[in-house]
């Protein structure tokens, strides 16, 4: 699953060297080190180098990491448009309800925190 979401991460920041893909997903270097490796094996990315700095090492898609970047957001978008459907089938008095429920969750969460954090 992290594999496709690098391929996300290349596709929608291009070219992207390795500390930025890092930075973004919250990942090690080194676990992009690999995934990049693997990726360029079966073909989803390229590497290159920008004229001003031939030391850096950047990564864009190849025409295959192209479709999996594409079929990905498709993914997303269809599930995203399922939970709204979901959504709508609720009254306004329920997702007011359901809110005001997951905010006591939220704030209970934010105090437990709290008290471990300054213990």
């Amino acid at each position: 699953m992290t594999t496709i979401h690098v391929i996300d991460c290349i596709g929608n920041h291009e070219p992207i060297n390795s500390t930025s893909i890092a930075e973004k997903m919250k990942l090690s270097k080194a676990s992009i080190t690999k995934i990049s490796g693997k990726l360029l094996q079966e073909g989803c990315i390229k590497r290159s180098r920008m004229n001003d700095n031939k030391k850096e090492v950047y990564f864009s898609l190849t025409p295959k990491g192209r479709q999996l970047f594409v079929v990905h957001a498709e993914m997303h978008q269809s599930l995203e448009q399922s939970f709204i459907q979901g959504l709508n089938t609720f009254s306004e008095a329920e997702l007011q309800a359901s809110l005001k429920f997951i905010q006591t969750v939220i704030d209970h969460n934010d105090n437990m925190i709290n008290i471990d954090g300054s213990s």
